[in-house]
């Protein structure tokens, strides 16, 4: 689906908007432009004897792009991957990011692309484990921005005071706890700092809210929005980012701690040699990751800490 193809779905969210006004509880309204899919992205390695090959690699990917610019950014990793492990890739994409968490937790999936809430969250509840950050122009750190329409009076979060903002999703580090956190930290119920929020299920589909004038604001993930604005200018033209939170940790890719032990080695050894092999490295520029690296314990510490003082409010 290209970006001007997801115009058509921003009728649904104009809808909610819409009934929301009518509703004088300021809770937010989920609005998902996204879709359940599970799709075998991958076949085995060519050549392999299929009545002996190894069950397929699954792998969840949570919504930070919608389904389709979810399937286009990760299939040529996951090909490189499933040919490296000489088995088949099984791609799980699903609405929320605790729908992601779950897959792990219940041993469902083997492999997951999360954002740092979901870590955080995923640490908690099942002891989520950190295989692998992606490096992206010499850092593992990255922003939640604080976007609104080019054409706006917006210029400072204060300026969105009583207006109508979009989060990406519940469990969001950038797409919601990190302006949640520093409302909080300014004495601010962020359910009565705007007079409507509602859930869009991925960045791209909060950047195209805000073009579309469905919603005045919305926190969106600086990956998300440089990777439009370098692969897809058109995406992003409409907005203009008026402020920034962080550094964070970077989405990171993780395991079930029970992973077995050889195929998280070998997951594990696979990524961090990416970027030195030509076919690798090729993909990882479409990506704009410069590598895979193993992660600082206390990268995710921020989000650790935003987390606990919002949970306990």
């Amino acid at each position: 689906m290209t970006w001007r193809g997801t115009r058509c779905l921003g009728a649904l969210l104009g809808a909610g908007l819409a009934v929301a006004a009518c509703d004088r509880t300021p809770q937010p309204i989920p609005v998902s432009f996204a879709r359940r899919v599970d799709v075998a992205a991958v076949r085995p390695a060519e050549g392999t004897d299929t009545r002996r090959a190894p069950v397929p690699l699954r792998v969840a990917v949570a919504a930070i792009l919608s389904p389709s610019r979810n399937l286009d950014a990760h299939h040529d990793l996951l090909t490189y991957i499933g040919r490296r492990l000489g088995r088949g890739v099984q791609l799980f994409q699903r609405g929320t990011y605790a729908e992601v968490n779950d897959l792990l937790k219940h041993r469902q999936v083997d492999l997951a692309f999360v954002c740092g809430g979901a870590l955080v969250v995923g640490e908690r509840e099942f002891g989520m484990q950190v295989l692998a950050v992606p490096q992206v122009r010499g850092k593992t750190e990255y922003y939640s921005y604080l976007i609104v329409s080019r054409k706006s009076r917006y210029w400072r979060l204060e300026d969105l005071r009583g207006e109508s903002f979009a989060f990406s999703d519940p469990l969001s580090n950038s797409g919601r706890l990190a302006i949640i956190h520093t409302l909080v930290q300014r004495g601010e119920a962020p359910e009565r700092f705007f007079r409507r929020t509602v859930f869009t299920y991925s960045h791209d589909n909060s950047i195209l809210a805000v073009a579309d004038g469905l919603v005045d604001g919305a926190a969106v993930d600086s990956l998300v929005y440089d990777y439009l604005r370098a692969r897809d200018p058109e995406a992003v033209s409409g907005t203009r980012v008026i402020a920034r939170w962080g550094p964070y940790g970077i989405p990171p890719v993780v395991v079930h701690p029970d992973l077995d032990p050889a195929l998280r080695s070998a997951l594990r050894l696979l990524l961090l040699s990416m970027h030195a092999e030509p076919d690798a490295r090729k993909i990882l520029d479409r990506l704009r990751i410069d590598r895979f690296v193993e992660a600082d314990p206390s990268l995710f510490q921020s989000i650790r800490e935003m987390e606990a003082r919002v949970r306990g409010r």
